[in-house]
């Protein structure tokens, strides 16, 4: 019988052991487990930080694609009135504004007072 004890003694020492893996493997898990779910929440919160940014961002761009073709169309219009102050009719145009100048054949009429 002394045989039989040592060996139920045994395994109760190789249950014991066994036991205490367990909760060391258990444990393991449970810490691993912890800090994945710890890194996903804070790779959450940087993702939805970063689509703020972005959205931000892109309005900006849009803001500033609407000022740069509103500088575009100035830009033509300069152009535009460069080409016009070249012109025998902006000197015309000037000379009867600033001036008073007018034709010889033309006649001017006034209103009365």
């Amino acid at each position: 019988m002394s045989k039989t004890r040592r060996q139920q003694a045994a395994g109760r020492r190789q249950g014991r052991k066994n036991n205490a893996r367990l909760r060391h493997y258990k444990r393991s898990i449970l810490m691993i487990c912890m800090v994945l779910a710890f890194l996903g929440g804070a790779l959450a919160v940087g993702s939805m930080r970063l689509q703020a940014k972005n959205d931000s961002y892109k309005a900006q761009e849009e803001e500033l694609q609407a000022q740069i073709k509103e500088e575009q169309q100035r830009s033509e219009e300069i152009d535009e009135f460069e080409e016009y102050v070249k012109t025998d009719d902006y000197i015309k145009d000037t000379a009867e504004d600033k001036l008073g100048l007018v034709d010889p054949d033309e006649i001017i009429f006034k209103p009365s007072n």
